[in-house]
């Protein structure tokens, strides 16, 4: 099937999922899904196959497409973060990963400065100076591409392969970051430094440093996008 034809589906009915136009225990049966969107039911299987692998919902014998709950939705898949950045649940889904990073990418800096190749050191410090040099021109489009690439470098970096996974879902972060114009037009000099120092301090070897430099990275993050967020309730779920 066309790729384009495929992702159009995907995304009409999983964002209609995460936004609570569909709200949990709908039940979505295959011919209206097919009827509704102009597609095949061999589309609209592939479709549902996709949704249900983020958790989104489950075929269920006899019933139909069952919509599910949030608790039970994939919430590190690239893709559920980009939908709830786009909707209403874009300040619960920034402060969610927000608040991971700054407990994971410390760490994760850390282990880097112990366990990193020369060579992805050697790349990671030639990132950061490039950063300063697209942050003072105020090209957010490389900057963002480099931002990208450095924190993969670090978490990679680790030598832990479960930070590593999570460098998809902070790519969308800093994205969703970039595109709903909570990123300066030109990141602070401070912060610019503080990537050098990171980048710096995992070259020569200073766990220490780097842990400190990140956590002053994710700091000042947090205090740049905390107001999205501000009147909005945390869940619970048990």
């Amino acid at each position: 099937m066309p790729s384009s034809l495929h992702s159009r589906v995907i995304d009409d009915v999983g964002l209609a999922v995460i936004d609570g136009r569909t709200p949990a225990g709908t039940v979505l049966h295959s011919d209206d899904l097919a009827r509704s969107q102009g597609v095949s039911r061999s589309v609209v299987r592939e479709v549902v196959r996709v949704l249900a692998a983020m958790g989104l919902v489950e075929s269920v014998k006899r019933i139909g497409i069952r919509v599910l709950p949030a608790a039970r939705w994939n919430v590190y898949d690239p893709t559920v973060i980009r939908w709830r950045l786009s909707g209403a649940g874009k300040g619960a889904q920034l402060r969610s990963l927000s608040e991971l990073r700054s407990s994971v990418e410390p760490m994760a800096a850390e282990l880097a400065a112990q366990h990193c190749p020369a060579a992805a050191s050697a790349e990671l410090m030639a990132v950061a100076a490039q950063m300063r040099t697209a942050g003072r021109a105020g090209d957010l489009a490389h900057f963002l591409e480099l931002d990208i690439l450095f924190h993969r470098l670090v978490l990679h970096g680790s030598g832990n392969e479960m930070f590593a996974r999570l460098d998809e879902p902070i790519a969308a972060v800093l994205s969703g970051r970039t595109e709903l114009g909570l990123m300066p037009t030109n990141p602070h000099e401070t912060a610019l430094q503080w990537h050098v120092d990171v980048a710096d301090a995992i070259q020569g070897g200073h766990p220490a440093k780097a842990r400190a430099a990140m956590e002053l990275i994710m700091r000042r993050t947090i205090s740049e996008v905390e107001p999205s967020w501000a009147d909005t309730p945390r869940p619970y779920s048990a």
